[in-house]
């Protein structure tokens, strides 16, 4: 028996029929949804001329259109939303207290200053609202507009807010969108599209957007929809196989924008050490980054590198940061972190192993699901590093700086350092290993959605970028008066 409905949403339709049972991810309920293979050939626009409508709406009026949502997202009086969060509990990783506050929070990210600021910093107002004029070193005068495109979004379900920042980013960019739910968020987007219809029932970016599930993989489906004639952008959020999986059907005309999952890490100076009370804020920084949304995101901290040094004072300061780490891990708030709500059986094996090896390693914690730190007692991460979550970290004592650059891989996503001025002293030497982003320890999950993103900016690529051109004959020399080549 499926423990929820997912109903099909098309440009202000909602479908709530011919229903097909899926099963739910990790072993979650199963769920139901339209069937997609009746409905994938209504998915798309007919045609491209169909954008028109929105491209001529003004960004004042999609501000204030966006706004206007964001307040009717109330959790308190919000049905869909309410039944939104009901679903996360049967299909996402997160206990109540932390899902709970990502849905009371849905109308900030709506508000209008916020959505302004990503606007203009991601792409610019100007090039959103009409042509930018310049004149080249040639002489020829350039006009320049960012146009929306037809857009598939895959968004990750890691949190209601991803839901969101795809709603807005689809908005400002004026595209038309095709969201596929994930099935660990399972009714957030069609949340916000349905309060949407409720507040704009026949406004342009009602009639664009489109949310839906379907399994991934399902041939039937995709290779209907993923062709260039319906979509020009797919916008992937997403673990490796379902990224790689999506690649198939890249093809001239059709592009693919991969915000694909990442591994993040951390490096604390010597400073961390001048005192006591230094030592018991960075060691609440750590638990912060470690701990937040229960180490499930991209950006959370897993393997730390702490240049404390190797010798007997080194090790006796870091396993004391361990143990610090640990109890503020503890102490973070329910709305931020909690006991894992399950923790991976390999990781349980490995972390079990490794406790009964005091020479190389201390374990500290991580008897239940409370999470735990594993103290490295030399220059090496554990080898099963990638597999840590549920709120286990693991320590890595070093003894300068050029071993810090083991943190950092081309899959890094975000660095948190302390103090400032070792970020400072690092920024220009760890992009070249492949981090995406440094900042302060205690803020990797702490994330500005203005700011580029895994080392790109999506919302800039999602735009296409028109060139019109005036060529005067009296300024700009013709081809056919070029002088021959010798």
């Amino acid at each position: 028996m499926s423990a929820f409905n997912i109903p099909l949403f098309i440009r202000g339709q909602v479908i709530e029929q011919n229903w097909v049972q899926f099963g739910g991810r990790g072993g979650s309920a199963p769920f139901s949804a339209p069937d997609p293979q009746q409905y994938v050939d209504q998915l798309p626009l007919d045609s491209p001329i169909a954008l028109r409508d929105l491209q001529e709406v003004s960004f004042a009026e999609i501000l204030d259109l966006l706004e206007e949502l964001g307040q009717a997202l109330n959790f308190e009086t919000n049905r869909y939303v309410q039944q939104a969060y009901a679903a996360a509990l049967e299909a996402a990783p997160y206990p109540p207290s932390m899902l709970q506050g990502s849905y009371i929070g849905l109308p900030i990210y709506f508000a209008r200053d916020r959505v302004r600021e990503i606007a203009e910093q991601s792409i610019g107002l100007d090039y959103l609202e009409g042509w930018v004029g310049r004149t080249l070193q040639d002489g020829r005068q350039l006009r320049v507009r960012a146009f929306g495109a037809r857009a598939l979004h895959i968004p990750a379900g890691n949190g209601a807010l991803i839901s969101a920042i795809t709603i807005i980013r689809n908005a400002i960019t004026r595209s038309d969108g095709i969201i596929k739910i994930p099935s660990n968020d399972p009714l957030t987007a069609t949340a916000i599209a349905r309060t949407l219809a409720d507040v704009a029932p026949n406004h342009p970016l009602t009639k664009h957007l489109a949310v839906g599930y379907w399994k991934g993989g399902d041939v039937a489906v995709e290779e209907k929809l993923y062709r260039p004639e319906h979509i020009e952008k797919i916008i992937a959020w997403g673990g490796f196989a379902s990224v790689k999986h999506v690649t198939r059907y890249i093809q001239p005309g059709l592009e693919l924008i991969s915000l694909d999952p990442k591994r993040s890490a951390t490096i604390i100076g010597p400073e961390a050490f001048a005192s006591d009370e230094i030592l018991e804020e960075v060691a609440m920084r750590t638990a912060c980054d470690v701990g937040t949304a229960n180490q499930e995101g991209c950006s959370c901290a897993r393997v730390v590198y702490v240049l404390c040094g190797t010798d007997k004072e080194g090790l006796a300061k870091i396993n004391r940061l361990g143990e610090l780490i640990y109890e503020k891990l503890q102490q973070l708030p329910s709305h931020l972190s909690t006991k894992a709500k399950s923790f991976n059986r390999e990781l349980r094996d490995h972390i079990e192993a490794t406790r009964m090896d005091d020479t190389f390693y201390r374990v500290i914690g991580a008897k239940e699901n409370e999470g735990g730190v594993i103290v490295s007692q030399f220059d090496e991460a554990v080898d099963y590093s990638p597999l840590l979550s549920g709120r286990v970290a693991n320590l890595v004592p070093v003894d300068d700086i050029t071993k810090v650059a083991d943190a950092v891989t081309a899959y890094t996503q975000t660095v948190g350092i302390y103090p400032d001025s070792l970020k400072e002293q690092l920024r220009d030497l760890l992009p070249l290993f492949g981090a995406q982003r440094l900042t302060s320890l205690g803020y990797a999950c702490h994330v500005a959605i203005a700011a580029p993103q895994d080392a790109l900016e999506p919302l800039r690529r999602m735009c296409k970028w028109i060139v019109e051109e005036t060529c005067d004959p009296r300024a700009v020399t013709p081809l056919w008066r070029l002088p021959d080549l010798p």
